[in-house]
């Protein structure tokens, strides 16, 4: 342990919800993969994470598989059927599923204009835009859920519904404020974006206002205020939107989830036009969203679905990596790829990141990936102990001013942080010390008002730049796009300090050295040129890198990567944080400081403080997450993954295959109050009968009635079919896949067998035909 400076270095809308998942059946599907004329074991792999900015486009389907590893072929070359990959941080996931979709569409397998690739950000997916032009494949759809379903509800409202399409609403928050004014509740800054974040999650998980309550129980969740105010907050949230004629972001999921399922021809339409989908980031799917990929589906299962529930750190939202972790048991006939090779980081970064999950518990930590680094070694994660946050953010700014000092580029470091109200310490911290930074979460590239401004200045110049003086003695590219932003406020050294002007420079810096990249890869292109390149990045959201350290919080680095990572404030009460209480709660919180870690290609600095301000009292102490893995910290040993080699596995062929075995409990416990069962009744309910119910009527009388033709088809007795005790359990279960059915008592194998279809299906809402079913 040596002491240096001022840390201690160690080396080293409401009413329009449906529960119900339609379940979807596979069958066995992939290719062969075809060896490639360069095996990628000789030097013919590139970096899984990284490509040149302006690469050649390859000249046939087979040069598209080109420097994949086996299992990235494998799964570029799985064409059919359900496929699911499961990916670590740093295994070229992206690489893989654009390879696949480019290389279905060079070999004419699929058609450009017939798949939809969905993600979760428009970073996401404007990056698997750009990649697929580059690759070839332009034309596929790459969108996000909910722009996605925003292009077909304005295609298909006067259609579906009539009249003008609502106006969508930017932001929710003002319509919650009004709705509190409107019940006399009165809500602080925080509540009023905690309760609005309550309101999105009950709208992604179709929970209506009068259920709010039991499904946050239910959830574990730590509700803001009381549940019954958010609940008549949320009724009124709804009441205001009707009232006004206006509709949020969530609403654009619950409509176009109404529309397909009441409107048969519309959903026909737009399965026609969408035949082949790719879902990036499954992990974090919503049950919403989940419902929605289902109905854009329909009965087919042309589906390829890339997580790693290892990632998982969106639940708070929503999210969950059940659908990832179920997906074979609802696709029996899926081929499952694993991903483990990480191309992005070193092997001592990668073993900080295993050491981490080696210790987590829970079901995402039973299904994890071990991750084998690819890279040469390099320097081990250094540890830093400071004796305040302020002393923490000068000592992080002047190892950054060392770095950039010493030749590394700035927009190649980052800094991460739990909150985002630690960011502002690091702003000025780097500002003091001359280092250009940049924040993640401000809005999107293309979309600030000075980047629209140069593009304007930049598209005049090209059409009458012979009239322009301030092109006069530019001599080629470079320097005709830096005489037109000269212009618009860029200058050749950034402004003093921190703030907007500081931002703004940093955006035209940006296009200023995109035309450097440009024309070295272009030579003797136009200003032109340049312009119509920007035009198709800004259609894509391909945004060029911006000139300046990143400031970014844990959530919103997630998916990007840097040669080096500072992790900063990871002390108990920041990671984890202080309101993550339950045991689910406090593995998200590890699963974040594991998206931290992999974000570093080369080097990772952690470092934490041991008070707040100056002169206070040391009453921190590191994160426990770093217990046995930081240099003098002693924890527990951490398990082996049991998912950790790579590979590619298979489906069942046959749904009892497929069927998880039965595990004998010992003592059943009410799921309400929690009592020791011992009625068979009330072991098949698993809740004590006179215990609140939470049955949907509705679909208890259907299963009844679909019980009854049964009986009547097969000769035999009802509750040989089902007992009543049975279909209750299943009408307050209401599973929508085979494993959840299976583990309702008085279903069984041989049950879910003959009769798992239908009743999935009836849970879903779905008409059962009386010749369905096996008799």
């Amino acid at each position: 342990m040596t002491h240096a400076g001022s840390g201690v270095t160690h080396a080293g809308p409401a009413g329009v919800t449906h529960a119900a998942l339609i379940r979807l059946s596979g069958r066995a599907c992939g290719q062969p993969t075809r060896p490639s004329r360069a095996t990628w074991q000789h030097g013919r792999v590139t970096a899984a994470t990284h490509s040149s900015l302006f690469p050649q486009v390859p000249d046939s389907a087979d040069a598209v598989l080109d420097g994949l590893d086996p299992e990235q072929r494998a799964v570029a070359t799985a064409l059919h059927g359900p496929v699911c990959v499961l990916a670590g941080a740093g295994t070229g996931k992206t690489r893989a599923i654009t390879h696949r979709i480019a290389y279905g569409v060079r070999a004419g397998i699929l058609q450009p204009s017939t798949v939809l690739a969905v993600t979760f950000t428009n970073r996401a997916a404007g990056e698997m835009r750009g990649r697929l032009r580059q690759l070839g494949a332009a034309g596929v759809q790459a969108r996000t859920f909910h722009s996605a379903a925003l292009r077909q509800l304005q295609y298909f409202w006067p259609k579906a519904i009539g009249g003008s399409m609502p106006r969508l609403v930017d932001r929710k928050i003002q319509l919650v404020a009004d709705a509190a004014a409107a019940c006399r509740i009165r809500l602080d800054r925080g509540e009023l974006r905690d309760v609005t974040g309550e309101i999105e999650w009950s709208k992604v998980t179709q929970t209506v206002p009068a259920d709010y309550a039991l499904a946050a129980a239910k959830a574990g969740r730590d509700a803001p205020r009381d549940p019954a105010e958010i609940a008549q907050l949320y009724s009124v949230y709804e009441d205001l939107k009707r009232d006004r004629s206006v509709i949020d972001f969530e609403d654009v999921l619950l409509l176009t989830v109404a529309v397909l399922q009441d409107r048969q021809d519309v959903a026909e339409q737009v399965r026609s036009q969408y035949q082949h989908f790719v879902v990036d980031e499954y992990q974090d799917v919503s049950p919403l969203q989940q419902r929605l990929l289902e109905l854009w589906l329909g009965e087919r299962d042309s589906l390829c679905v890339v997580g790693d529930a290892s990632q998982t750190i969106y639940s708070f939202t929503g999210a969950t990596p059940d659908h990832l972790l179920d997906f074979r048991n609802r696709h029996p006939g899926a081929t499952v790829v694993k991903l483990v090779r990480d191309y992005r980081s070193t092997p001592q970064v990668v073993h900080l990141a295993n050491g981490l999950l080696s210790q987590a518990r829970g079901r995402a930590a039973d299904h994890r990936l071990e991750l084998v680094s690819q890279r040469s070694a390099g320097p081990e994660p250094g540890y830093t102990e400071y004796p305040d946050e302020p002393a923490e953010a000068e000592g992080a700014a002047r190892r950054i001013r060392e770095l950039v000092d010493a030749g590394v580029r700035a927009s190649e470091i980052a800094i991460l942080f739990r909150t985002n109200s630690q960011s502002e310490t690091y702003e000025q911290a780097l500002a003091d010390a001359g280092v250009s930074y940049q924040l993640r979460g401000a809005e999107r590239f293309f979309d600030r008002p000075e980047v629209r401004k140069a593009g304007v200045a930049l598209r005049g110049a090209a059409r009458f730049g012979g009239n322009d003086s301030l092109l006069d003695e530019a001599v080629d590219l470079p320097s005709q796009v830096r005489a037109v932003l000269s212009g618009e406020g860029w200058t050749p050294q950034p402004p003093a300090g921190s703030g907007a002007v500081r931002e703004r420079w940093e955006s035209l810096a940006a296009l200023v050295n995109l035309a450097h990249d440009f024309a070295a890869a272009k030579p003797g292109a136009t200003l032109g040129d340049l312009v119509a390149e920007l035009d198709e990045r800004a259609g894509a959201q391909h945004a060029p890198t911006v000139q300046g350290v990143t400031l970014a919080s844990l959530h919103s680095a997630k998916g990007l990567e840097w040669d080096v990572v500072f992790l900063v404030g990871v002390a108990e009460g920041m990671m984890p944080i202080t309101y993550a209480k339950t045991d689910e709660q406090i593995e998200e919180e590890r699963r974040l400081l594991y998206v931290g870690v992999t974000r570093a290609r080369e080097r990772l600095h952690v470092s934490w403080a041991l008070s707040r301000s100056p002169g206070g009292r040391a009453s921190r102490r590191p994160s426990r997450f770093l217990d046995g893995l930081r240099p003098g910290s002693t924890g527990a040993a951490g398990r082996a993954a049991s998912g950790g080699v790579a590979g590619v596995e298979r489906g069942f062929t046959t749904r009892a295959e497929a069927a998880p075995r039965r595990v004998q409990r010992t003592v059943a416990r009410c799921r309400v109050c929690g009592r020791t069962l011992t009625d068979a009744g009330e072991m098949k309910l698993m809740r004590c009968e006179e215990c609140p119910s939470d049955m949907d009527e509705g679909l208890y009388e259907r299963l009844r009635d679909w019980r009854a033709v049964q009986a009547r088809r097969s000769g035999q007795p009802a509750f040989c079919v089902f007992t009543d005790k049975t279909l209750m359990a299943i009408a307050e279960a209401v599973p929508d896949a085979d494993g959840e059915l299976a583990r309702i008592p008085g279903v069984g194998v041989r049950k879910l067998h003959r009769y798992g279809a239908d009743v999935l299906a009836i849970c879903a809402g779905q008409e059962v035909e009386e010749g369905d079913g096996e008799g």
